[in-house]
């Protein structure tokens, strides 16, 4: 393998344009510059982690404050891997520390712009931390609910409450904190974000059974589920949940019961089509 391969592919998203015009007109380019190393040196953090766990990744899409992964893996592997991956970029600024304070100790760069660096690092920092999809605080809330409930469930919670969260930090803004436009574009572009992820959540959900059925799934526990026979299939997998194996026991009538394996409940869904039938007519006389 070249090392061509070992360098991920760089997308530019559009609103860092508006950002480096934002910049040219206030005289701040210098800070964007600093914003921009800071952000592709955090998601280097997280590409490093990913190809380290073998994962595979399209691409990186950086925006002014973060940016996203591209990966196939999310909701597949394990949530410790996942979650190690995740705080990967968050632990490339305490490396951003460390540097600081060598660059310093030695003089290697102005203290005026030490002083920058060490901000902006701050800032953003803590401000990935935010729970808010897809910010790194956001995937780690999402990883803590997929822990108590099944997948669908969690990733819709996390969605719902990153748009409440951040409509109720623009308001705060316009009625008690003073303006800016930036501010203003950064927490509009997340909202617009998390509204486009909940357009495409079916999609998002697709794949996590896709991904199950083609058996590429982290297993670490057995959930049995009970289900009605005139269930759908979806109505079933809405109740998976990761990391979990779950057998399937289809209640019919007078308590007579029939034990079905998730994988064959993925097979008459995915390869078989048996869209319209119910669990119970499914495996009836199988």
């Amino acid at each position: 393998m070249s090392f061509l391969n070992y360098i991920p592919k760089i997308h530019i998203h559009p609103i860092l344009f508006i950002f480096i015009i934002i910049s040219f007109l206030t005289g701040t380019f210098l800070e964007l510059l600093i914003i921009f190393a800071l952000v592709l040196f955090h998601e280097l953090g997280h590409y490093i982690a990913a190809r380290m766990m073998k994962w595979r990744i399209r691409y990186i899409v950086l925006w002014v404050f973060g940016g996203v992964m591209d990966t196939e893996e999310h909701g597949n592997k394990s949530m410790k891997e996942e979650a190690f991956v995740t705080l990967a970029g968050p632990y490339q600024h305490l490396v951003v520390y460390y540097l600081c304070f060598l660059m310093e100790a030695f003089q290697l760069i102005p203290a005026s712009i030490l002083e920058l660096i060490l901000y902006y690092n701050t800032i953003f920092l803590l401000f990935n931390l935010i729970p808010v999809w897809p910010l790194d605080g956001g995937k780690l809330l999402l990883l803590v609910v997929s822990y108590f409930f099944p997948y669908k469930k969690a990733y819709q919670f996390t969605l719902i409450f990153s748009m409440v969260f951040i409509t109720l930090i623009l308001v705060l803004q316009l009625l008690f904190f003073p303006f800016t436009l930036s501010s203003f574009f950064i927490w509009a572009f997340l909202f617009m974000e998390n509204r486009n992820d909940w357009k495409q959540r079916s999609y998002v959900f697709m794949r996590f059974l896709l991904r199950r059925y083609e058996g590429d799934a982290a297993i670490k526990g057995v959930v049995p589920l009970t289900v009605a026979p005139d269930s759908s299939f979806l109505d079933l997998f809405s109740r998976f949940r990761r990391e979990k194996k779950h057998p399937i026991y289809i209640v019919y009538a007078e308590n007579n019961r029939k034990s079905v394996d998730e994988a064959d409940c993925l097979q008459s869904y995915f390869y078989e089509r048996e869209y319209n039938q119910s669990v119970g007519d499914a495996f009836l006389y199988k």
